[in-house]
C-alpha cells in the first residue's frame, strides 16, 4: 500500500505583529487548582482575536528532535513553542464571477446568516486498550500518525470546552444563528468519547478518564472539570464522520476482518494487531500491543506498547463498559440525550433507528437559506478492506440529496451542503484514502455528483472537514460565461484537536448588486495560559514541528483554485452570482434603498 495522505487513518481588531515567545509552557506538573474557578470551570481569555487579527506561528523545529510520544523531553528540546504573527486578512475571491466583476464596487447590504463550524474534534479515550498508539512508532515521519499518537490526545475535552467558551464570547458581539459540527466527534466510535463530546456542549461535569481512573485527583488531564456549555440560545447541529462509526475511522467494527474487534473495546487485555497503517488488512495479525497513556503520570507516559514477543504475558488494563463501540444507529440516537438545542441536533429519531444520518433545516424563517446535512461516509457493511475514509453515497442518500436540492430550487432557497468528506481535493484513485470512492457500490461518480451540483444555481457552497486542513476551492460553472451562477464554493474546516485547533465562522451577506458574499474566518480558541487547553496547544504545535512542518503546502490535486494557505489558517471573502429567478425573489424580500 502506498504512503497515505494526511488524516486517512485515523475580525475587526488591529493586527498584532510578532510578540515574544509565549503561551508555550510545557510544564505538566501536578494539577494546580488555581487554574479552575469555584465551579470547577477552566477560564479562557476575556477577549477573542480571530486569525484576521493574529496567527499562531510555530517556532522553527530544533535540530535535535524527540519522539512525538516523549512529552517529558519537549521542554528541554525546545519543541512546542510558538509566537503570534501578523493576522491573515480575508482574501477576496471572485473565481465564480464574470470576468468584468469588481468586488470593490458593491456593498454588503443585508446580513443573511451567521454561523460557526467545528470539525474533527476526535474526543479520545487515551486509556482504551485498542487505540492505535504504537503504530505511530512504525511510521514516525508520516504526517497522518499524529492521529494515532500525540500529546493532544490527553486534552481533547479541554480544547472543545475552550472553543465553546470562545464561541459564547463571540456570540455576545455578533450573535450566531446556529453552529454545525462536521463529523469525527469521537475518535474511535466509543460511547464514553461521544458522551464527553455531547456533555461538554451541554455544560456538564466531565470525568475525562476511564478504567481505573488513574490520576483523577492530581493530574491535570485526568481531573474532573465543569464544562461551561454552549450558550443555550445557539442551536447546534451534527454531521456524521468516519471516526464516529469505524474503528479509528478506518475499519468496520462488525463487518471487517477482525472478528473480536467489538469485544476488544471492553476487554481487560491490551489489543494486539499488525501494521494497520501500512496495510489495514493486517488488523488480523497480532504483532504489536497498541499501548495506552498512563493517567497517573503528568506526561501520560505510554505503557504496554511494543512487540508482542517482548511481553511474557498480555498486558492488562481495567475494563470499562463505557468504552463500548456504538453502532451507527446508536450513535445517532445519543444526540437525543442532550440538554442543549435542538433535541436530536438535526437527526430524526425514525431515521436514526435505521442508521440514516441525513437531514435539512432552515435556520431563519425569514431568510431563504436551507442547510443540507449529508452523510457522505462509507457504509459499515460495505466489506471493503481498505481504509474507510472515502467519500460515498449509497442509493438512498443519493436519491435523498437530489430531492433536497430539487426541493430547494422549487422553494426558491439558497442552499449549503454540510458533510464530513470533502470533494475534488484528493485525486480520484484507489490509493487516495480520502478521495471519492471508486467502488461500484457508490451510487454516483465524482463526475456525476459535480454535474448534479452544477445544475443547481442556488447552491452556495459545500462544507467539509476530514482532512484537518483549512482550504477554499472554487467549483467554477461549466458555462462560466453564460451561467456563472452554476458555480459553488467548497470550504474545509480544520481539526479542533490537531494543530491549528481552530473553528471557522461564516457570514452570508446579500450585496447591493444582489450577489452574495461569504466571509469565512478561522478562530483560535482563546485559551488561558496554564490551563489544560493551553498545554494542548503547545503539544499540538510540537506534533506539527516534529511530523507535519510542510503540511500547509499539501495540494495533491495541484488544483490552482486551492490557493496556498499563508499560514495554518485561510480567511476569505467569497463572491457568488445568483440566478435571475433568485435575484427577483431577493429583491422582493430585501428591496434596494
Amino acid at each position: 500500500m502506498n504512503t497515505m495522505t494526511r488524516r486517512s487513518f485515523g475580525a475587526g481588531m488591529l493586527a498584532i505583529t510578532v510578540m515574544a515567545w509565549g503561551m508555550s509552557k510545557l510544564n505538566a506538573a501536578p494539577f494546580d487548582p488555581k487554574t479552575q474557578n469555584a465551579a470547577g470551570e477552566y477560564p479562557i481569555e476575556p477577549e477573542v482575536l480571530t486569525t484576521a487579527d493574529r496567527v499562531i506561528v510555530p517556532a522553527p523545529t530544533p535540530a535535535s528532535k524527540v519522539a512525538v510520544y516523549d512529552l517529558a523531553k519537549y521542554q528541554e528540546a525546545g519543541v512546542g513553542t510558538w509566537t503570534y504573527g501578523k493576522g491573515e486578512p480575508p482574501v477576496t475571491r471572485t473565481d465564480l464571477m464574470p470576468k468584468a466583476y469588481e468586488a470593490g464596487s458593491v456593498d454588503q447590504k443585508h446580513r443573511l446568516l451567521t454561523f460557526f463550524a467545528i470539525s474533527d474534534i476526535h474526543i479520545t479515550d487515551k486509556e482504551a486498550p485498542n487505540q492505535g498508539i504504537y503504530i505511530q512508532r512504525l511510521h514516525p515521519e508520516i504526517s497522518v500518525t499524529t492521529s494515532l499518537c500525540s500529546g493532544v490526545m490527553l486534552y481533547t475535552t479541554h480544547v472543545l470546552d475552550a472553543a465553546v467558551q470562545t464561541i459564547n464570547l463571540m456570540h455576545k458581539t455578533q450573535p450566531f444563528d446556529f453552529g454545525i459540527s462536521l463529523g469525527d466527534a469521537a475518535n474511535s466510535t466509543q460511547y464514553n468519547e461521544l458522551r464527553w463530546y455531547i456533555d461538554v456542549l451541554d455544560g456538564k461535569m466531565i470525568h475525562p478518564s476511564s478504567g481505573d481512573h488513574l490520576g483523577a485527583d492530581d493530574v491535570d488531564f485526568q481531573k474532573p472539570f465543569k464544562a461551561v456549555g454552549l450558550d443555550k440560545s445557539i442551536p447546534w447541529y451534527q454531521v456524521l464522520g468516519n471516526h464516529d462509526h469505524f474503528w479509528l475511522g478506518s475499519v468496520s467494527v462488525d463487518h471487517g476482518p477482525r472478528a473480536d474487534l467489538r469485544q476488544s473495546y471492553v476487554a481487560d487485555e491490551m489489543f494486539a494487531a499488525g501494521d494497520v497503517l501500512g496495510d489495514p488488512r493486517k488488523i488480523v495479525d497480532r504483532d504489536y500491543y497498541m499501548g495506552v497513556f498512563d493517567g497517573s503520570k503528568p506526561y501520560g507516559d505510554v505503557k504496554f506498547a511494543g512487540e508482542v514477543k517482548d511481553f511474557p504475558t498480555p498486558p492488562k488494563v481495567v475494563a470499562d463498559p463505557d468504552r463500548r463501540s456504538l453502532r451507527t444507529s446508536e450513535w445517532l440516537k445519543e444526540f437525543f440525550n442532550t440538554t442543549s438545542n435542538p433535541v436530536g441536533h438535526g437527526f430524526d429519531m425514525a431515521d436514526a433507528e435505521k442508521g440514516f444520518g441525513c437531514f435539512s433545516f432552515v435556520p431563519k424563517a425569514d431568510v431563504p437559506i436551507k442547510i443540507i446535512s449529508l452523510d457522505d461516509t462509507q457504509k459499515d457493511d460495505d466489506k471493503s478492506l481498505d481504509i474507510h475514509g472515502h467519500g460515498f453515497l449509497d442509493e438512498a442518500r443519493w436519491t435523498w440529496l437530489k430531492k433536497e436540492l430539487a426541493d430547494g430550487d422549487a422553494a426558491g432557497q439558497l442552499m449549503i451542503i454540510a458533510t464530513h468528506i470533502p470533494i475534488g481535493v484528493e485525486p480520484s484513485e484507489p490509493r487516495c484514502e480520502m478521495s471519492w470512492w471508486l467502488d461500484p457500490q457508490n451510487a454516483v461518480t465524482i463526475e456525476g455528483l459535480l454535474a448534479e451540483l452544477h445544475s443547481h444555481p442556488n447552491l452556495l457552497m459545500w462544507l467539509a472537514g476530514h482532512r484537518h486542513l483549512n482550504t477554499v476551492k472554487a467549483f467554477v460553472s461549466p458555462d462560466p460565461v453564460n451561467a456563472p451562477e452554476k458555480g459553488f464554493w467548497h470550504v474545509e474546516t480544520c481539526s479542533l484537536r490537531d494543530f491549528p485547533q481552530q473553528l471557522r465562522t461564516f457570514g452570508i451577506f446579500l450585496n447591493s448588486d444582489y450577489s452574495v458574499s461569504i466571509e469565512t474566518i478561522n478562530v483560535d480558541p482563546a485559551v488561558k495560559e496554564g490551563t489544560p487547553a493551553a498545554i494542548s496547544r503547545s503539544y499540538a504545535v510540537a506534533a506539527q514541528q516534529l511530523i507535519n512542518p510542510d503540511i500547509w503546502t499539501f495540494n495533491p490535486t495541484k488544483d490552482p483554485t486551492i490557493a496556498p494557505m499563508p499560514s495554518a489558517s485561510y480567511n476569505a471573502k467569497l463572491a457568488k452570482k445568483l440566478s435571475p429567478e433568485m435575484v427577483a425573489k431577493l429583491k422582493t424580500l430585501f428591496p434596494a434603498g
